[in-house]
């Protein structure tokens, strides 16, 4: 391992995505910072990555949704020095939408989805740049371009989890930064329990270790946004271009001729 080679801090790191994450980059000789509500699975995680890999992994048992535990985890961000990545992934999903009785479930999705996340790469952004540089991951989701799949607010905090990265991505990868916006499709992992639906009910569910292998390759390649499920990459640049023609329109001083008469 070089002595060069950045820390990495992964949030949602005891299982599923972040845990991957945590093994993949232990193996590319990364020291580790992990970060979940869930002590002794961390634990027995850093214990594991230390025998097999060699490299310096640390356990923060933090809830991001407790302010306290938020703002540990910031202040380590901003100023552990060795830290050059973070990979953003704790996330939650919700058993229903809208019309459900209770509505506190959609609430505490933009609380961890949003705030949470928002917050550490606010954290990271400050610490990478005075450090000269860094990367940052951030978990998304296609349900991003795809709201119509789920029901309730778990789209929308994806969808704002792809508009920050590009906004991040935009301001700071001119002063040395890497964003990247990761936006996987379903994943086997245990948020489809938590959230009440059952995996096996879905088509096309991919492999927890295949997805990360991919989100690997676009962060390799520098990719602004990696879908790894997305066969056609010329459809997403497409949409992209789409998105873009369209920006020097909006800027208009009457309303369209539609909207007018």
């Amino acid at each position: 391992m070089s002595d060069h080679t950045p820390a990495a801090l992964v949030t949602g790191a005891s299982s599923g995505i972040g845990a991957t994450y945590a093994d993949s980059l232990a193996r590319r000789g990364h020291p580790l910072v992990l970060v979940a509500r869930d002590a002794a699975r961390l634990e027995a995680l850093a214990s594991r990555l230390r025998a097999e890999t060699g490299v310096a992994v640390d356990v923060l048992p933090a809830d991001l949704t407790d302010p306290a535990g938020l703002a540990a985890v910031e202040a380590r961000l901003r100023d552990d020095d060795r830290i050059g990545l973070l990979v953003n992934n704790a996330g939650a999903a919700a058993p229903a939408g809208f019309s459900a009785d209770d509505l506190t479930p959609q609430y505490r999705l933009v609380d961890l989805n949003v705030v949470a996340l928002t917050r550490l790469a606010g954290a990271a952004a400050h610490g990478f740049l005075a450090r000269g540089g860094g990367s940052i991951v951030n978990i998304g989701s296609v349900v991003a371009l795809a709201p119509e799949w789920l029901p309730g607010g778990y789209g929308a905090t994806k969808a704002y989890v792809l508009t920050l990265s590009q906004a991040l991505q935009s301001e700071l990868g001119p002063r040395g930064l890497y964003v990247q916006a990761v936006l996987p499709a379903a994943t086997r992992t245990e948020i489809w329990e938590r959230s009440g639906r059952a995996v096996e009910s879905l088509q096309g569910v991919m492999a927890v270790d295949e997805m990360v292998d991919a989100a690997l390759k676009g962060f390799d390649r520098r990719e602004a946004v990696t879908i790894p499920s997305l066969p056609d990459e010329g459809q997403w640049e497409a949409f992209e271009a789409a998105r873009r023609a369209m920006i020097p329109n909006f800027a208009q001083e009457h309303a369209a001729a539609r909207y007018r008469g």
